[in-house]
């Protein structure tokens, strides 16, 4: 399963789907195989590709309606495409580093202005004070504060240099400026 996962996090078709043989015909479980690619398909591929974690989830759910042997067909398919698909770790090390800080810093106070106020006493408290509905702005988004004070300003998730991310750079950057 190693090598299997390590030749398509490398975009390597042939030799992804000759360790997909060497599995089957080892007798492993089909639905371990798809599993495993569902999480390559977030880990390791991402927002570049966002449509390759919907293929391996497919795929998932395939192997459980269709079983064996056809399933072969199926995974294959699923493996050559995460292999030739673009690769991102963005998403992965966006919540490792956010866990980090969490782990490092405990639980920050949420920002009042984004705490609901279903009660007067909260209201009187200023929660919800100062919320602006992104909704009700130009581009549905008003530059505003949403981490902790503790951390404002700080970068969890970097787009890479992939087509999809220059995208996500290029909407974050009209959005955030230089922030």
């Amino acid at each position: 399963i190693s090598a299997f996962i390590k030749s398509m996090r490398g975009s390597d078709p042939n030799a992804a789907v000759y360790y997909l043989a060497r599995m089957i015909e080892g007798g492993e479980d089909p639905k371990f195989i798809a599993r495993r690619m569902v999480i390559l398909a977030s880990e390791d591929i991402g927002n570049a590709n966002p449509n390759a974690l919907l293929l391996a989830n497919t795929c998932f759910e395939a192997i459980e309606k269709i079983g064996m042997p056809e399933g072969r067909i199926i995974l294959s398919q699923c493996a050559i495409y995460l292999a030739t698909s673009v690769k991102s770790n963005a998403s992965y090390m966006a919540i490792e580093d956010a866990l980090d800080n969490v782990r490092k810093k405990g639980d920050l106070p949420v920002p009042l202005h984004l705490r609901n106020a279903p009660t007067k006493m909260m209201k009187q408290m200023d929660y919800g004070k100062n919320y602006q509905y992104a909704h009700h702005f130009e581009n549905n988004f008003i530059l505003q504060e949403f981490l902790p004070e503790a951390i404002s300003g700080t970068r969890f998730y970097s787009p890479q240099k992939n087509a999809r991310e220059e995208e996500i750079r290029k909407f974050l950057k009209e959005r955030w400026k230089d922030i």
